[in-house]
């Protein structure tokens, strides 16, 4: 590890540790290190080999700044699969049946080049046992008809289907106001807290 984390950047892994599999949101606010909390994570189980690959789920614009952060700061060397990528690491690819997705340790994948039709089975057929979504709250349930949205939320629900895949989900704002919108993330996590009524909350929830 090529940075020196701040004690409290070290919390959302203690938890982790106690977790099996790992599903976890981290909503901490802008600046504090969410990228470094998730990855502390996966270095972890990495080095123990509880774990074998990594897929960090992001929008296009941010799957270069990541490579980078996964290489520089934890020694991960990840390819970007996006629509700008795809034809080069085909071409890389040795002969025989292979995809992307699959052969590729690990992976920095454009959630919007994932969530689509022609993508998305191939995309679930080999996804890594650790998942990061970052900027989740674009995946959350939409309240409104928005198609792109609404197939990046089916896209994390079936990825969550596999009952030992590790998912951290990473956003800044958790909740927009939009109660079932908040409600449908955490329940990617565990399905049954989509039921929690968060004005009614006990200590037992």
């Amino acid at each position: 590890v090529s940075v020196r984390p701040r004690p409290y950047q070290f919390v959302p892994l203690l938890m982790a540790l106690r977790l099996e599999p790992v599903r976890l949101l981290i909503a901490d606010d802008v600046g504090i290190g969410k990228t470094i909390e998730a990855l502390l994570i996966v270095r972890e189980l990495l080095d123990r080999g509880e774990i074998h690959r990594l897929c960090v789920l992001c929008p296009p614009y941010l799957c270069d700044q990541w490579k980078k952060e996964l290489w520089e700061k934890f020694h991960i060397d990840a390819v970007v699969v996006r629509s700008g990528t795809v034809s080069q690491l085909e071409r890389d690819l040795p002969s025989g049946d292979h995809s992307i997705f699959g052969y590729y340790r690990h992976i920095v994948v454009s959630i919007d080049y994932a969530k689509t039709d022609r993508h998305r089975d191939n995309f679930l057929v080999h996804c890594p046992d650790f998942v990061i979504v970052d900027e989740a709250h674009g995946a959350a349930q939409p309240a409104r008809q928005a198609r792109g949205q609404q197939q990046r939320y089916n896209l994390i629900q079936e990825i969550a289907r596999s009952q030992d895949r590790n998912i951290v989900l990473l956003t800044a704002t958790p909740h927009s106001g939009i109660e079932e919108s908040f409600l449908s993330l955490v329940g990617v996590l565990r399905k049954d807290l989509t039921q929690l009524n968060l004005q009614r909350l006990t200590q037992q929830d």
